[in-house]
């Protein structure tokens, strides 16, 4: 018995909800560098990983707010921003702690996305039916936001 081939979808569903382009790259490593021209030091980015046509979403998740495992101490001031990532299936798998960046958004898309930077929090989700890849982030709160 021949399973469920859904090659066929893929273009589809790419050219439907791949609009924009993502940027993976590795996090920045180093101290900073004197950049002679700016008169600035600069953190080295990191190492491109994979730039191409994807999607940024929310996961539609209220944030969570972490908290200690004891009772008694009060919330850690750390919250979660819940969003998935989509890319084609071709394209490397992010992994964990790679940063994401919308580098551009489609006509008419959210340019509230630019600029902003998320963290991957776990390699791709898999299953033996998909047409694109689906990557869990969290957003890097301060970056990029107005």
């Amino acid at each position: 018995m021949a399973g469920l081939d859904l090659s066929g979808l893929v273009p589809v569903v790419e050219g439907l909800i791949l609009l924009d382009t993502v940027r993976i790259t590795t996090p920045a490593g180093g101290p900073p560098v004197f950049n002679a021209e700016t008169g600035q030091y600069e953190v080295p980015e990191g190492v491109l990983v994979y730039e191409g046509i994807g999607a940024v979403q929310s996961a539609y998740t209220a944030d969570v707010t972490a908290s200690t495992p004891n009772s008694n101490l009060p919330w850690v001031a750390e919250t979660r921003s819940r969003y998935r990532m989509f890319t084609p299936l071709t394209a490397p798998i992010a992994a964990k702690d790679t940063v994401v960046t919308v580098v551009t958004v489609h006509q008419g898309g959210d340019l509230s996305l630019l600029g902003r930077q998320w963290r991957v929090q776990d390699p791709a989700i898999a299953g033996t039916l998909g047409v694109v890849r689906i990557t869990m982030l969290d957003q890097i709160a301060g970056v990029g936001e107005v």
